[in-house]
């Protein structure tokens, strides 16, 4: 059940795709389409999580590949090492506010070191979603969560 006490561990998905840094790129490329996942979290032959891998990564080294050639196909020199993370106690409204101040599309979830989970902007539509419990609103341009706070403390009245 969605309450506004809802965290990573509650909206996560389980089941995560991940890939291993020495992989061949056109081999996660063909991954990522065949999921259709936009990127996944990189971790090492022990599970530890390393950084993420991502659509944007992919078009980067098939970038540098055509302008100067690379030396390698493996993804590894692309991982995004300082990729945004969040723990299984995160809240729904701080996973919000990072999808909304940064350009990440997925979020995984880390726990001593592994991935246990992958959050991506639309688990969040879809837990607020959940949230929303439609009230007659005094102005009908003002839309108000109820589950959240009570609605005299609203920002506008």
């Amino acid at each position: 059940m969605v309450t506004s006490n809802t965290t990573a561990r509650h909206i996560m998905t389980r089941r995560v795709i991940t890939v291993t840094p020495d992989q061949d790129l056109l081999e996660v490329i063909g991954l990522l389409i065949k999921n259709k996942i936009s990127g996944a979290p990189v971790v090492d032959r022990n599970g530890r999580y390393l950084g993420v891998f991502s659509e944007k990564s992919s078009i980067s080294l098939l970038m540098d590949a055509a302008e100067r050639g690379t030396p390698t196909n493996r993804i590894e020199s692309f991982v995004d090492t300082n990729a945004a993370t969040v723990t299984p106690d995160t809240g729904l409204w701080s996973i919000a506010q990072i999808f909304m101040t940064s350009h990440y599309r997925r979020l995984p979830v880390i726990e001593s070191g592994r991935v246990i989970g992958l959050i991506s902007r639309r688990d969040v539509l879809k837990a607020a979603h959940a949230l929303m419990d439609p009230i007659e609103p005094l102005d009908s341009s003002v839309l108000y969560l109820s589950s959240v706070g009570d609605r005299s403390r609203a920002p506008v009245a």
